[in-house]
């Protein structure tokens, strides 16, 4: 059976629940359901990276966050920056999950579909991808997200993930370096590490 929160159709009993969040000083009110990830309320590695994300210097154009589940990277971001975000997954019933928050939310500066990693988009280029990564989906699904970034990004743009120490984080910002050039800890809080690169040319 396919029941992970990274399967494209869990197969589980729905099981929706409704709560509100504070992020970026929207009181958000999300439904979340069996078989997504962190149902219960928004994660603390998702909110780390809500918080240290700054769009203020990047260069004109959307945001993509990937691996958006229910949404609250995604829908907090385009609350606060008033930008497009473009928001992907392969769980459907996280994107069911992540169009119906954004309707009850009134965030309308989204583009909510389902893609695997960076197959199906509906831009070219992006000033900033975000990613809370699918950790039990396996390395090389992670760090795919992180290479395959690159030719996404404008000249100026960012990768911004958030990941925990223990599970990957060292080897994460090696694989950024790797690609990028330059990756940089902006944050630390509990064991879990915010790291950006900037595409540079």
């Amino acid at each position: 059976m396919n029941n992970h929160y990274y399967s494209k159709n869990p197969e589980t009993t729905h099981e929706f629940v409704t709560w509100e969040f504070p992020l970026k000083g929207k009181n958000f009110r999300f439904t979340t359901d069996s078989n997504v990830f962190s149902r219960a309320t928004v994660d603390y590695g998702s909110r780390v990276l809500i918080d240290a994300f700054d769009a203020s210097e990047l260069p004109a154009g959307p945001i993509l966050d990937v691996g958006c589940g229910y949404g609250p990277i995604g829908l907090a971001i385009a609350f606060d920056t008033n930008r497009l975000v473009e928001m992907l997954d392969v769980n459907e019933r996280a994107l069911s999950l992540a169009q119906k928050n954004a309707d009850q939310n009134g965030i309308t500066n989204v583009e909510i579909h389902a893609s695997y990693i960076y197959e199906q988009l509906n831009h070219p280029t992006y000033a900033a991808i975000v990613s809370n990564p699918p950790i039990r989906a396996g390395k090389q699904v992670v760090h795919q997200i992180l290479t395959d970034a690159y030719p996404l990004l404008l000249a100026g743009g960012t990768l911004t993930i958030v990941i925990q120490k223990k599970q990957g984080a060292p080897s994460a910002q090696k694989k950024m370096i790797e690609i990028f050039g330059n990756a940089e800890i902006i944050h630390k809080d509990k064991g879990y590490y915010i790291i950006q690169s900037i595409k540079e040319d």
